[in-house]
């Protein structure tokens, strides 16, 4: 028994550092892309560097532990179990058995490691672990080598979480061990980097010279927390004081600490005498936002950009002043501090926040919560969201936080002047949905307090159950349609998990509810009834997606990187998502109308080139005066069984359409009559008026210049 434990005690010590962070070098021009940790020695305290105190209080004479797991060469026991020749439990039998031969005297070998291995581990251990966190968070890449670090049953000992690496490489399990130049090799090629581009942290010299002749980067480890000072010389910041969902303050982004420090002393009314320290949050956008560190207290500080963004002017005291009134209405948001608009202290104003502990889902796939409990956090995100949506607005005194109404009219405008100045390409589907979106504003919009980006990854859960401790990220919150809010929610359910820009949980079903499922969550906390045009605000949200992603594309290409830049084609993917969502919305309007209403339109929405609008959609204002469209009339695969119903609503006005069982693609093939003719430029008039262009889909040409039909869908809302 006491040989197991005392092996579970050892298993993590030879294991070896098993974290390699890709980070950048600030310093002499150079970037350093990965940092690996040996296990043994550098994450854990070497048995024998500790051997000496423990021998002279257990009056074992000194130099026996070093002596008998040191002799023999290569056939040593150090390195039997550094080669996996050993269990940890077989190693500890045979250092027992050589420390009585040496020393004549029984040795307690389970009682050095757990009495003083153990002690010198917890003393050790943080001060690594934490330069690991400091280092990925500077969003670069770590790597643990490691000799063995489970026993015979599989159990892993070293107390840290296994997703704090990259790459994690045991030379037992791979046949290389230390200091096979291999094993580096082995692990850079994971990694994916170069050895020059590489820092390797190690107590063996031996181990250290192999890396080196690689063109690796090398730290000896002899004390850890001069071991960490080295590695802070060649990064560039500090591997301290880490917090999580915070790195250090970028270039460029500093703020004078000392009058802060003044200011944060006069204001709070204590004066420590340690300096402050500060952090910058790793997901903030536009507004600055800073953990820090006075005295005993973590705070939060965001800071005005410079100048203040937006339209509106300054957003920080704005979103001050909505997290005082939400905090006084019960909503979980940090406590708040203090706003100065004092410009002399920080240039521009800030305000100060409570710092909230607790855990942020970047995942919405929620791989840290076991599969069946997932539910039970969306639950909690749906009840906190109808909440917020459930406040009066006159006892919270937000009712002046907005206009009442014209909410989503407002948006539309505002997006697509946004998408025009930040164009760099022409999207086919947003040309239609800035077309379309204007056309079917719901009918009938409720006004309630809206969060304006709600998201899984903008609350605090506590750490251990479904409860959310707080609601970051307003500073967009204001008066809307709280259906907004929701479609915002939802979107995620609709992006692949891999989609980089922001990552979804299509495909994810484990124990993560549907769309449907999720909405309903929120509709029964409320009390009311999906939307009809629930569609609408999906596309409105997508919309609204593609705009922002297009605007980080032009800032990275105008060399004005910022946190999640995006690819040109991300813009592209979700406007086709938003596209879609609309091409639904249409179809059920389409279904909703009476033939009586469908042959008593006053204009025509056309698919096509307009002579007024050069490019997406055009609005002909006059019975019989719309052109048939040249461009191809498009009906989506996906689609047959709808298109179908429709053609059936067309048949009851006198408009005929064939659909072959045979055909494989679900294209609609026209009747081979000169009755088909008509029927084309009406279909394409009803079809198109609804949005169904879609690209990528079977195509129907309609060339002949038949007289339209005087249709007007675009009055219908959706």
């Amino acid at each position: 028994m006491y040989l197991s434990s005392a092996a579970r005690a050892l298993s993590p010590l030879r294991a070896g550092i098993r974290r390699l962070p890709l980070i950048q070098q600030r310093s002499r021009g150079f970037s350093y892309k990965a940092v690996l940790f040996e296990e043994s020695g550098v994450l854990l305290p070497a048995p024998h560097r500790t051997a000496t105190d423990w021998e002279a209080r257990s009056c074992i004479p000194a130099g026996t532990v070093q002596q008998a797991a040191l002799s023999g060469g290569e056939n040593s026991l150090s390195l039997q179990y550094s080669r996996g020749e050993l269990t940890a439990v077989e190693f500890l039998q045979e250092l027992g058995q050589q420390c009585f031969e040496i020393a004549n005297v029984r040795v307690p070998v389970h009682s050095f490691l757990w009495d003083l291995i153990r002690k010198e581990m917890r003393k050790q251990l943080p001060i690594m672990a934490e330069a690991a966190q400091c280092i990925r968070a500077e969003g670069l890449r770590t790597a643990l080598l490691s000799h063995s670090s489970c026993l015979g049953d599989g159990a892993r000992f070293l107390p840290l979480h296994q997703e704090h690496f990259d790459v994690m490489v045991e030379s037992h399990q791979e046949g290389m061990p230390r200091p096979n130049p291999g094993i580096y090799e082995l692990c850079l090629e994971r990694l994916g980097v170069q050895p020059q581009e590489s820092i390797l942290l190690d107590s063996s010299s031996q181990n250290l010279e192999a890396a080196a002749q690689l063109g690796m980067k090398t730290v000896k480890v002899d004390d850890p927390e001069a071991a960490v000072r080295e590695l802070e010389t060649h990064l560039g910041f500090p591997l301290r004081g880490f917090v999580p969902y915070t790195r250090s303050v970028r270039p460029g982004k500093e703020i004078p600490k000392d009058r802060l420090q003044k200011y944060l002393g006069d204001v709070l009314g204590a004066h420590p005498t340690a300096p402050l320290e500060l952090r910058q949050f790793d997901h903030a956008e536009s507004t600055r936002s800073y953990l820090v560190k006075f005295g005993g207290r973590l705070l939060v500080l965001k800071k005005e950009e410079e100048p203040p963004d937006g339209p509106s002017g300054l957003s920080v005291p704005r979103e001050y002043r909505v997290l005082k009134a939400l905090a006084e209405s019960g909503v979980p948001v940090p406590p708040v501090l203090a706003l100065c608009e004092d410009r002399s202290i920080l240039g521009t104003p800030f305000f100060l926040l409570e710092h909230c502990a607790g855990r942020i889902h970047r995942a919405v796939s929620l791989p840290a919560v076991p599969p069946r409990r997932r539910g039970a956090w969306y639950g909690a995100m749906a009840n906190v969201l109808a909440r917020i949506h459930s406040l009066d607005l006159g006892a919270a005194k937000l009712q002046d936080l907005g206009e009442h109404g014209n909410y989503i009219q407002q948006r539309v405008e505002t997006w697509t002047k946004q998408y025009r100045a930040v164009e760099t390409q022409v999207i086919p589907a947003m040309e239609r949905l800035i077309q379309w979106l204007p056309l079917h504003f719901p009918e009938s919009q409720k006004t309630t307090v809206v969060h304006g980006d709600f998201r899984m990854d903008h609350l605090v859960f506590h750490p251990d159950r479904p409860e959310v401790l707080a609601v970051l990220g307003w500073k967009f919150a204001t008066l809307g349609d709280p259906m907004c809010d929701l479609a915002n929610n939802c979107m995620s359910f609709f992006l692949p998990a891999h989609f980089g820009a922001r990552r979804g949980s299509r495909k994810c079903d484990s124990g993560i509810p549907t769309a449907e499922e999720y909405s309903q969550m929120y509709c029964g906390h409320r009390g009311v009834e999906r939307p009809e045009s629930w569609n609408f605000y999906l596309a409105f949200a997508f919309f609204r997606l593609a705009v922002m992603l297009q605007g980080r594309h032009r800032g990275s290409l105008a060399g004005r990187p910022a946190p999640g830049d995006s690819s040109p084609k991300d813009a592209e993917f979700v406007a086709e998502l938003a596209w879609d969502f609309a091409v639904r919305e249409g179809f059920r309007v389409f279904e909703n109308l009476s033939p009586t209403k469908l042959l008593l339109r006053h204009s025509s929405t056309w698919a096509g080139q307009g002579p007024l609008l050069g490019r997406g959609y055009s609005t002909w204002a006059r019975p019989g005066a719309a052109p048939v469209p040249r461009a191809p009339l498009v009906t989506p695969p996906s689609s047959l069984g709808t298109a179908q119903g429709l053609c059936c609503k067309m048949e009851n006005t006198g408009i005929q359409w064939g659909f072959p069982s045979s055909h494989s693609r679900g294209t609609p093939r026209p009747l081979p009559e000169l009755q088909a003719q008509n029927a084309r430029t009406k279909a394409g008039a009803l079809m198109a008026a609804q949005g169904t262009k879609v690209p990528g889909a079977k195509h129907l040409h309609s060339a002949d210049p038949s007289p339209a039909l005087p249709l007007d869908l675009s009055s219908t809302s959706g």
